[in-house]
């Protein structure tokens, strides 16, 4: 299976932001995503069991207005849409950096097994009682990385390529799925009830405890993704390509990943396994762009407005339930990935 490949717009301003050609289409569809994911930021935080008038909550996210407003918006759903909004920018973001070094559009945190390994990670501390210890954000951050680092170590021969670290990753995503599986038929009622709740990907109850780290964690690792994007740029040419153009490819190759599993490992530790988000943003992405490759900036709007539009609808669906926001990307996501095998299919790439 190889990247979709699109054909670039004819148009590119000479103007450069770290090392890459501006494209005007890039940058319009940046603008329109960021304006959407806003739209729905602001009507996510306006509706509930006590709605807001549109035009009060931007004002209350300063703290200005009415005191009822201001509590129900900074203090009671702020810190839901915040982390709904990190968590997307975070998955996308980190799918965009895999799919682009591994030039494969299936090839996503879900699949490689770096979600797989955060997850067994946290659902062990939840089992095994050393989660409030140790913390979900430092058991999934631990986990993403040794799940990566499995995948690397078992990938590399003499260096490593993306194909092979996709089809090790499917395989150590089947054992930390497994494992998972096992810890589950060894938990008590209440421990297995909080490991469910946490494994379809859940918003519900998240709090600032949620939004510090996630947002520390995405204001470093974004920067640095797209600092390395001329680095990725060069990957996706091959990696004989890439080291004429002086690139250091394993190093980059490493960084990249590192980049890539410590931001899913942090989205996944704040809300769990929020499914398809990491596979489908950065293909939207790229067809909005009309590149070759995922763009990480315009994939982590799409995220964005993926995850806050689908927690919406969650909350929305069903009046009297609050529907884990993983179970309406799931939904979604699905869809997405049987498109995009029946075009990898007819386009005869698809193995």
């Amino acid at each position: 299976m190889t990247a979709t490949v699109v054909e670039n717009p004819p148009h590119t301003l000479r103007t450069a932001v770290l090392g890459l050609p501006l494209r005007p289409r890039l940058v319009v569809m940046c603008v329109v995503t960021a304006l959407a994911a806003f739209g729905v930021f602001c009507l996510g935080l306006a509706l509930g069991d006590y709605p807001v008038p549109l035009a009060d909550v931007v004002p209350a996210l300063w703290r200005s207005g009415a005191r009822g407003t201001v509590f129900v918006v900074h203090e009671v759903r702020l810190p839901r849409a915040l982390t709904g909004v990190l968590v997307g920018a975070a998955f996308a973001a980190s799918g965009a950096v895999l799919q682009a070094i591994t030039r494969n559009p299936l090839a996503s945190p879900d699949m490689v097994g770096i979600n797989a390994g955060a997850t067994t990670a946290v659902v062990a501390g939840i089992v095994l009682g050393f989660g409030d210890t140790l913390g979900t954000p430092t058991l999934g951050l631990a986990g993403g990385l040794l799940g990566a680092l499995a995948v690397y170590l078992l990938a590399w021969r003499r260096g490593s390529t993306g194909f092979r670290i996709v089809l090790v990753g499917v395989g150590v995503s089947w054992m930390c799925t497994s494992a998972t599986d096992y810890l589950l038929t060894r938990a008590k009622m209440h421990q297995a009830q909080e490991a469910v709740g946490w494994l379809v990907g859940n918003l519900n109850g998240r709090g600032w405890e949620a939004v510090r780290p996630l947002g520390i964690a995405v204001a470093v690792l974004l920067p640095a993704a797209l600092l390395l994007a001329g680095w990725n740029r060069n990957l996706q040419l091959g990696d004989d390509v890439a080291r004429g153009l002086g690139t250091p490819v394993q190093v980059a190759r490493g960084l990249l990943l590192l980049v890539s599993v410590a931001l899913v490992s942090f989205a996944t530790a704040a809300a769990g396994p929020v499914l398809f988000v990491s596979l489908a943003a950065p293909q939207i992405a790229q067809r909005l762009a009309k590149l070759s490759a995922p763009p990480v900036l315009l994939s982590a709007l799409t995220g964005v407005l993926l995850v806050s539009g689908s927690d919406l609808l969650a909350r929305r669906l069903l009046p009297d339930t609050d529907l884990p926001v993983g179970v309406v990307t799931g939904a979604i996501g699905a869809g997405f990935l049987l498109r995009l095998l029946v075009r990898s299919n007819r386009a005869g790439s698809g193995g």
